[in-house]
């Protein structure tokens, strides 16, 4: 009897599953996350003190299209050069806090999704930051020459200083966000979900779907600033057809 009840335990031994070799436990995760979130919020604490202490320069910078502007409140300067060090911050440590997000999620991620996101996360960064740099230099400055146009004699324009960065980066942001649109269509295509021709017999609905969302995320309701962001939305949907036609082959 002793000898079956060793042996029918040795057999519960062998039939139950071990934990694989590295695997977390929930409390392992959450952990993980806890340490990952706080490393994040220090490195954007870090990145926004830093920006303060340039925040007299970069917002003299942001404010060059502009011109002269004005702060309505004693308060106003203050809070806005926080807002700009806090909106620089982020933007200065973006590597890392999409670093921290991968080395988060990775282990759930096969060998060949881990290889391409080595190249997809970088080139993210990239095209967010010309998203960026292509609204500041080309449509940001046509935008205030635009809206300035309606002065007059009897109407002047007189900006505030917080008014008109939440205007700017209002403005900024929806730009670095379209700038993904090669990449997410890439990679569409390389899961072989969409191809070329689907994306051509597309086009119209996509022309129409641009000014839809121009006018969703533009900061004035107004035809000119959705065309500033429809019409790059349009020529990026392009890009990506060529590349999926032409560097992918599908």
């Amino acid at each position: 009897m002793s000898e079956l009840t060793t042996q029918s335990q040795e057999e519960d031994i062998i039939m139950t599953p071990t934990p694989e070799k590295g695997e977390m436990s929930l409390v392992d995760h959450l952990q993980e996350l806890r340490r990952r979130i706080i490393t994040i919020v220090i490195a954007i604490a870090i990145g926004s003190g830093a920006a303060y202490f340039y925040a007299q320069e970069i917002v003299h910078f942001i404010t060059a299209p502009a011109g002269k502007l004005y702060y309505l409140n004693p308060a106003e300067a203050f809070f806005t050069y926080l807002k700009v060090s806090f909106f620089v911050g982020f933007l200065l440590v973006l590597p890392i806090v999409l670093y921290h997000v991968w080395a988060f999620v990775v282990p759930a991620l096969t060998t060949t999704e881990r290889k391409s996101t080595v190249i997809l996360l970088p080139a993210s960064v990239l095209l967010f930051f010309a998203g960026l740099a292509f609204s500041y230099y080309f449509v940001l400055p046509a935008g205030i020459k635009f809206f300035l146009g309606f002065a007059t004699e009897d109407l002047q324009p007189l900006f505030s200083l917080g008014q008109y960065l939440s205007f700017v980066i209002s403005f900024l942001l929806p730009f670095g966000f379209i700038f993904e649109l090669p990449l997410f269509v890439l990679v569409m295509a390389k899961l072989g979900i969409i191809g070329s021709e689907f994306l051509k017999a597309k086009r119209k609905i996509v022309i129409v779907g641009t000014f839809i969302i121009g006018a969703v995320i533009s900061p004035t309701p107004d035809v000119f600033s959705q065309s500033m962001i429809a019409i790059p939305m349009i020529i990026l949907y392009e890009i990506s057809i060529l590349i999926v036609k032409y560097v992918l082959r599908k």
